[in-house]
């Protein structure tokens, strides 16, 4: 039911048959709903066009079809349809109360219609898809092979593959462009380029006896992007590496983990149900100490930042506030405070933007709401609206500010080779006790190589142990 939309324009252009059959026979009258007989016949193939969809699975694979095997298919389910409407109509005995030319006719133009609109429906789908969800995929490669490979992409829209940038084996061509595309880094410096930028995915535009190649390589892989190797032969065999089909190319491609189809959707599910519970509890939250912090210290009760996401991807990243307004302009000035000795990551013993935070003359410390709602953890629950857009995870890594991710270094990049999360392996391994920021990185990477369903699982379930013990929570 995935492809429902595909359904939708089969049947309305079914129903258009139906009316231009009817039109056809009886001499322009071209409302054939208001016949009894014939808009039963509408109603009958309504209902057998979608029983047809599901059953015999005629939308496999639409998005993956070109133009002659989506002719194939178009046929086959439009005679399917068209059988079943016969078998219906001579078990009811009521098959003589039809015109024969209308019956035929509604199968001609089922056939004719359907193939036109899906084929309108699909270009106009994959062209929005390819512009609003593309991966995005650097092509490193010789400047003789790039346009043979920019045209194969292109020829596969269905891949929805958007090439963002090229690299050059052969020569330094950084600032230059090629059929369109930017030349982003020359084959020495892509690493560097790639860590800092928003890059789904590498193609290596086939086999180079070339050390800075494999270094490119071994780097992308340090860094948990996924890696296509164009090959010659059409079949290979590695460890986390796979051999598939991808833009009428046989390639090769490396990763970290891989989950299967049918795990990414179950994950999905899991944080688009999780997701909606936790937004009804945020709003609950919201209502209950928005007030407190309005009283506190003026300003929105929801705090946005930017965030750096899965492979790079920025986003707005939602909490309630537990700082006072000027928190950020603070940052740089407590910086020597850090309990985080690299800077990687920011975190204090005691944090004097967080409201209601104070030190008194006898050298007390006191704290107030901001303390009090970042100890339960309810400034996360905001989160659950950046889990139901999609752009964050119930469980993944926790994504990092843009000027923390400025200063990554390789290995730091495959932090975000997974959708950021609200809680992950960092969070139930000691969370805020964990003072080096590589040990988070470990923790992340122990995530990331060995994720499984059964994983995020256990992790939800610590979560949830984790805070309501309030325990490591700063």
């Amino acid at each position: 039911m995935k492809h429902l939309d595909f359904i939708l324009v089969d049947s309305i252009s079914l129903q258009l048959a139906c009316v231009l059959a009817y039109f056809l026979r009886f001499d322009g009258n071209a409302n054939p709903y208001q016949d009894d007989i014939y808009a039963r016949l509408a109603l009958l193939l309504a209902v057998i066009d979608v029983i047809v969809c599901i059953v015999f699975n005629t939308m496999h694979n639409v998005l993956k079809r070109n133009k002659g095997q989506e002719l194939t298919a178009t046929l086959k389910h439009a005679f399917l349809v068209f059988c079943a409407m016969v078998i219906c109509l001579v078990s009811t005995k009521t098959s003589s109360l039809y015109s024969r030319i209308v019956l035929y006719a509604i199968f001609i133009l089922h056939s004719t219609l359907g193939y036109a609109l899906r084929l309108l429906y699909k270009k106009g789908l994959l062209k929005r898809l390819s512009r609003e969800s593309g991966r995005s995929i650097i092509v490193v490669a010789d400047e003789a092979n790039i346009g043979g490979i920019l045209k194969k992409i292109a020829e596969n829209a269905n891949e929805m593959l958007r090439v963002t940038g090229l690299v050059l084996t052969n020569r330094d061509a950084r600032g230059e462009t090629i059929d369109g595309t930017a030349v982003v880094e020359n084959l020495d410096a892509a690493a560097d380029y790639i860590c800092r930028e928003w890059v789904d995915e590498i193609w290596i535009g086939g086999m180079y006896q070339d050390g800075r190649i494999d270094r490119l390589i071994r780097d992308c892989e340090e860094m948990g992007v996924v890696v296509h190797m164009q090959l010659p032969v059409e079949k290979s065999a590695a460890k986390k590496k796979f051999v598939e089909q991808l833009a009428g190319y046989t390639v090769l491609t490396s990763s970290v983990n891989y989950a299967t189809p049918l795990e990414a959707v179950i994950k999905r599910v899991m944080d688009i149900l999780g997701g909606l519970v936790g937004c009804v509890l945020a709003l609950v939250v919201i209502a209950i100490v928005g007030p407190k912090i309005k009283r506190a210290s003026p300003g929105p009760i929801i705090y946005t930042q930017e965030r750096v996401g899965q492979n790079g991807k920025r986003f707005r990243f939602y909490k309630i506030r537990s700082m006072y307004m000027d928190a950020d302009e603070r940052k740089a000035k407590l910086m020597k405070e850090n309990r985080i000795a690299d800077g990687m990551m920011f975190k204090l013993d005691f944090d004097p933007r967080i409201i209601g935070n104070e030190i008194l003359p006898d050298g007390t410390k006191k704290t107030g709401i901001g303390a009090w709602i970042r100890e339960t953890s309810l400034d996360e629950f905001p989160q659950f609206f950046n889990v139901l857009k999609g752009e964050m995870s119930l469980v993944g890594t926790r994504p990092p500010t843009v000027d923390e991710w400025e200063h990554y270094k390789l290995h730091h990049r495959m932090r975000l080779a997974v959708k950021p999360g609200i809680t992950g392996m960092w969070q139930v391994s000691g969370r805020s006790e964990i003072t080096n920021f590589e040990d988070v990185v470990k923790l992340d990477r122990q995530y990331i190589c060995n994720w499984s369903l059964w994983l995020d699982v256990k992790i939800l379930y610590k979560t949830v142990m984790t805070v309501l013990k309030r325990k490591g929570a700063m």
